[in-house]
């Protein structure tokens, strides 16, 4: 018999990915596809809750900028700060992306693969990761909260992307847009209930968020509990 295949928590975590990547010129495809639609959604969500130039911006799993080529001319200069766990996926996207790259500081895109958020300064008013924690298993999301809550003083709104389904250890399910997902593998979905849970645990008043985005995953708001 053969020994089950083995899959990485993640693809962003094998070796090489980002370099291969990068100089194979794919840094649009590697963060997913679908460039300007999502971007453009991420956007709309964050003007929809009140975002306005002068607010700054957390741009959590911000890959190359996807959001970033749209926020940056939106707000004040030197109001969008990002992190990836690539910084040379973020400054990729700063040299091609930008319509004008010195409204980014280059200090403001932090390497950052375990959501401590080093050097961020405690101004931030809208954070947002999007399909960040579709790619990573449920204790990492519960990690992360854990770990930013204290880091975002400041915080009107967190958003977060998730895929959902009514029982995820039932095996594989395809997701409205029809993406399949995994309970054990990536893309990972959860428990709706279990989210709601870890968000509370941690710190966060949460709830899920009825839009449909690209790719069938959940929004979910959250606010830092006083």
């Amino acid at each position: 018999m053969s020994a089950p295949v083995a899959h990485p928590v993640s693809p962003y975590l094998v070796p090489g990915f980002y370099d291969t990547a990068l100089a194979r010129g794919r840094h649009r495809d590697i963060v997913g596809g679908r460039w300007d639609e999502t971007g453009r959604v991420q956007m709309q969500i964050l003007r929809d809750a009140g975002m306005e130039p002068h607010h700054h911006l957390l741009d959590i799993g911000a890959g190359s900028l996807r959001l970033g080529c749209k926020a940056v001319p939106y707000l004040d200069r030197g109001h969008y700060w990002a992190t990836d766990a690539s910084r040379a996926l973020m400054l990729r996207g700063r040299a091609v992306e930008l319509p004008d790259p010195e409204r980014l500081p280059p200090e403001h895109l932090i390497e950052d693969s375990s959501f401590e958020l080093p050097g961020l300064p405690e101004t931030m008013d809208f954070a947002i990761a999007f399909g960040v924690f579709t790619h990573l298993p449920f204790d990492t999301l519960a990690g992360a909260l854990d770990r930013m809550g204290p880091r975002l003083p400041r915080l009107k709104r967190l958003f977060f992307t998730v895929f959902l389904s009514p029982d995820p250890a039932a095996g594989p399910l395809r997701q409205p847009d029809g993406v399949v997902t995994h309970p054990d593998r990536p893309p990972y979905h959860f428990d709706p209930d279990a989210v709601l849970a870890c968000c509370a645990r941690t710190g966060w008043q949460a709830e899920l968020q009825t839009a449909l985005l690209p790719r069938g995953q959940a929004l979910v708001a959250a606010l830092p509990r006083p």
